[in-house]
C-alpha cells in the first residue's frame, strides 16, 4: 500500500487508517480498540474517528464482543479478482455521499498518459455537473481539476502538457500566460484546495484537492453555480476532509 508524500491532512488520515487496517488484517479473530491503540500508537480520539470512518466505508466491522474485524469492502478491494469494478463502485458510493454532504457535484479526475481525464462524477438534480463546453483535456490551464493535476507534476511534465495544449482564453478570467500559470502552480500549497473562479466557464466556480496514491496523479473536485460562490471555500474544506476515504480506497 502506497500513498503520495504530500503532507496533506487527508494523506495523514489515510496513512493512519492504513495502519489500523493492516493491524486489523493481522488479527483474523478480531482486535479491540484498546489493542489497536497500543499497536498503532494512535491516540484514543484519533483512533475513534478513524474507526467510525472505516466502519461507515465498510472496511471494518465490529463483532459481538466489541472487537474489530476486516469488513466486506476491504475484502473486495483486496482481491485481485474484480478489483477494478469493486474500486469503481466503492469510489462512486463515496463521492455520492460526499455530493450529498457538500451540496455540490463531485468529480474524480486522473492524469493518464499525459492527459486530463474525469473518470467519475456524482451529480443530481440539485447538484448539476459543469457543462463541458471545452474538452477538459485541452483546458487544464483554466480548470481547478487541471490545475490540481498539473500542480502535482514536475516542471518538465507541466511544460510538456502546455506545449501540447494551447492556453486559450475561455473567459476574461482565464490565465493564458504560461510563465504566470507556472508561477501560480509553484506557489500553490498542497494543503490548500485549488480554486477556479469562473476561469473555465462563466457561471461556475470549482475547487480541487489532490488524491494521488503511489505514482498515479489524481484529484477530487467539486463545482457550484456562481450564485453559490459564497459556499465555495467552506465546501472546499469539506471536500478536503472527504478526500481521506477516496485516498484510502485507491491505496488499498
Amino acid at each position: 500500500m502506497a500513498l503520495m508524500n504530500e503532507p496533506t491532512a487527508p494523506y495523514h488520515s489515510a496513512q493512519d487508517a492504513l495502519r489500523v487496517l493492516e493491524t486489523v488484517a493481522r488479527h483474523s479473530g478480531g482486535v479491540t480498540d484498546v489493542e489497536l491503540a497500543r499497536q498503532t500508537g494512535l491516540g484514543t480520539e484519533r483512533l475513534t474517528a478513524l474507526l467510525r470512518m472505516l466502519r461507515r466505508e465498510g472496511y471494518v466491522e465490529q463483532v459481538v464482543d466489541g472487537a474489530y474485524v476486516a469488513g466486506a469492502a476491504l475484502g473486495r478491494l483486496g482481491s485481485a479478482h474484480g478489483r477494478d469494478q469493486a474500486l469503481r463502485e466503492k469510489l462512486q458510493q463515496t463521492i455520492d455521499r460526499l455530493r450529498d454532504s457538500v451540496g455540490a457535484a463531485i468529480y474524480i479526475s486522473r492524469y493518464i498518459d499525459g492527459e486530463v481525464h474525469v473518470t467519475q462524477c456524482a451529480e443530481g438534480p440539485a447538484t448539476p455537473a459543469v457543462n463541458e463546453w471545452v474538452d477538459f483535456r485541452s483546458s487544464a490551464h483554466a480548470s481547478a481539476v487541471g490545475k490540481s493535476l498539473l500542480g502535482q507534476l514536475d516542471l518538465n511534465a507541466r511544460r510538456d502538457h502546455l506545449s501540447r495544449h494551447k492556453m486559450a482564453r475561455l473567459t476574461s478570467r482565464t490565465i493564458t500566460n504560461e510563465r504566470l500559470l507556472l508561477s501560480r502552480l509553484d506557489a500553490q500549497p498542497a494543503t490548500v484546495p485549488v480554486l477556479d473562479l469562473q476561469e473555465y466557464a462563466i457561471g461556475t466556480v470549482c475547487a480541487a484537492v489532490p488524491i494521488t496514491a503511489g505514482s498515479s496523479v489524481g484529484c477530487l473536485a467539486l463545482s457550484l453555480p456562481v450564485e453559490h460562490a459564497h459556499r465555495l471555500r467552506r465546501a472546499a474544506d469539506t471536500l478536503n476532509r472527504g478526500a481521506t476515504p477516496v485516498l484510502l480506497s485507491l491505496a488499498i
